[in-house]
């Protein structure tokens, strides 16, 4: 009697096949599939959400020119971007715990190499240039196996399985694919978040509008503090930032589910700081969600592994204080499609190529990151940020890559 396996194999007729399979519809992912389809070879790209809408993607990105920018112009997009760019998103303001401006930054001030666009309009930008039937929606992938020769099958949470010749792991921190090629498990990088909102800030927050200003703000103290921007429905989108053990909400009896002693407890963590930074806290509209933020090891790489590549963060997952991760994800996304195009026919050395250039220049921004989230939080912060930002030889980034609520890039 054949197994339910064996039966599966006998008819290989009946099995999805896609040359090219992506797990993971971020933007990474979408750029990748965005920029084979330019050149004639189309995607398979599974996606665990139900449709586009299903979730907000995060808030604003700001598009560094050598990476998440380079990255559009090979899609093709770049255009499309400017248009959708957020006027004033790139000012910048760096207080200290009193609220005391310590430096600061208009948009125009700014060098003007990062400008900022919200992530939705970002995502549907890129899903808007791709075939309509590129994306397989509602496919949370649950399993993939090596069947040789760089062919792989995929198990989809609703039983049903495919098969590619070339499988790329999209698929975010906590990868899927990323046990085919590595062991690595993202570690905690002693600093958690904890995300919230203030609706209508002009009208319903002016006070907190007004501390934030148009674009960016960071205020830091005591390795602890407040990471601020403006979006353009006029929400203040905030991060409460600390430096706290792994188990801190646990451990401090932190029930995030009852919004309003969760409120209370966290309140704590800013006594002796100014009620214009503590009002993010106390007036912050709907949940607080806890985000702990984990990172790969420095230098994360793996030995090449026939038919199957990572990017993104599944491939080189870091703080956010970089403001790399996207950025990073795109430029793989448009490298990795580059490789592929240039190499017809041999998946392998396109993969090669891929990865020869990807580990140094992810490590180089993962321990740019953290560097800077030791800036962030360090005995002298904020000062330390403001020197990074106003040294004469280099510059600080802009901001943090504010995706960590999205899974996969």
């Amino acid at each position: 009697m054949q197994t339910p396996h064996q039966a599966h194999e006998a008819h290989p007729a009946h099995r999805t096949h896609h040359p090219i399979a992506v797990v993971g519809g971020g933007l990474g992912g979408l750029v990748l599939a965005r920029v084979l389809h330019l050149h004639g070879i189309e995607t398979a790209v599974y996606e665990r959400d139900a449709s586009p809408d299903a979730r907000p993607q995060g808030g604003m990105l700001d598009l560094h020119e050598d990476s998440g920018q380079e990255a559009l112009r090979a899609a093709g997009l770049f255009a499309e971007f400017r248009a959708a760019v957020h006027p004033g998103g790139e000012a910048l303001r760096i207080l200290d715990k009193h609220a005391t401006v310590r430096m600061e930054e208009s948009d125009e001030d700014s060098a003007g190499g990062r400008p900022e666009i919200n992530r939705n309009d970002l995502r549907d930008l890129l899903l808007a240039s791709l075939p309509g039937d590129t994306i397989r929606w509602g496919a949370k992938v649950t399993a993939a196996r090596p069947l040789g020769a760089g062919r792989h099958e995929v198990a989809l949470g609703d039983g049903t399985t495919f098969t590619t010749d070339l499988l790329i792991g999209a698929d975010g921190a906590w990868s899927t694919l990323r046990p085919l090629v590595s062991d690595a498990m993202p570690r905690y990088s002693g600093v958690s978040f904890v995300e919230m909102d203030l609706h209508d800030a002009d009208t319903r927050h002016p006070g907190s509008a007004a501390v934030v200003g148009g674009g960016m703000l960071f205020a830091l103290a005591e390795g602890k503090g407040f990471l601020a921007h403006r979006e353009t429905d006029g929400r203040l989108h905030i991060y409460c930032a600390l430096r706290a053990p792994a188990d801190w909400i646990a451990s401090a009896g932190i029930d995030f589910t009852d919004t309003e002693a969760a409120r209370s407890r966290l309140l704590g963590y800013f006594d002796g700081w100014d009620e214009r930074l503590r009002a993010f806290i106390a007036d912050a509209d709907g949940p607080l969600v806890p985000r702990p933020i984990h990172a790969l090891p420095l230098g994360h790489r793996w030995d090449r592994i026939p038919g199957v590549t990572l990017l993104g963060d599944a491939a080189h997952l870091m703080s956010p204080f970089a403001g790399e991760g996207a950025n990073l994800a795109m430029l793989d996304g448009a490298e990795l499609a580059a490789a592929i195009v240039a190499h017809p026919g041999d998946t392998e050395k396109a993969l090669t190529v891929y990865e020869e250039a990807l580990f140094p220049r992810a490590e180089a921004s993962a321990v740019e990151s953290a560097d800077s989230l030791a800036l962030c939080f360090g005995p002298d912060a904020p000062q330390g940020l403001v020197d990074q930002f106003t040294h004469p030889f280099g510059r600080a980034d802009r901001s943090t890559d504010r995706s960590t609520d999205r899974s996969a890039d």
